[in-house]
């Protein structure tokens, strides 16, 4: 059973708020989902109880009109309450990818390690994993992004071009691997 993302569509419209595309699903690979779980772990169980705490502290102290601690705590209670609502989110609707468990891996599929060679011989590794992952410094890029969507269903061998804001580049595919 083959574990492919579909590519995304070109015209899949922005929910400016939620920051959500359709009409295609959400992928996050296992670690991706450890990662967001752990946090959203972090908000229940130290970070929401703290900063209760510290608004009914605030709270206690009166005049909660002209209390900076009582506004700033609700404004970041508010702010992590958001998080949590987004990361219970995406958690219930992704689908969670095992790149380990990728049966065609002659080419690239969702969660591949791939590494590039651009027209200079500088080679560079990167994961392609969903949007909730990103992490440049990383070497994690968005399956959503040029590249990504540029390097999906290719072979070693291949030569893809990709459009980036500093011009387009040429890159060949090395090897691609699911770890």
């Amino acid at each position: 059973m083959s574990q492919e993302a579909p590519e995304p569509p070109d015209d899949a419209a922005e929910d400016e708020e939620a920051g959500e595309q359709a009409p295609f699903r959400r992928y996050l690979t296992r670690a991706g989902a450890e990662r967001m779980h752990r946090e959203l772990l972090q908000l229940l169980n130290e970070a929401r109880p703290k900063v209760t705490a510290e608004v009914s502290a605030a709270a206690a102290q009166g005049d909660r009109s002209e209390n900076a601690e009582y506004i700033y705590g609700k404004k970041r209670l508010r702010e992590i309450d958001r998080r949590i609502r987004f990361l219970s989110k995406r958690l219930d609707t992704a689908t969670i990818v095992t790149p380990s468990e990728q049966a065609d891996r002659s080419k690239v599929y969702f969660g591949a390690t791939v590494t590039l060679e651009d027209e200079g011989g500088i080679r560079s590794t990167y994961q392609i994993v969903g949007s909730d992952e990103i992490d440049a410094a990383g070497g994690r890029i968005s399956v959503e992004s040029p590249m990504g969507r540029a390097l999906l269903r290719k072979a070693p061998g291949d030569t893809v071009e990709v459009r980036r804001p500093r011009g387009e580049i040429e890159l060949t595919l090395v090897d691609i691997r699911y770890d």
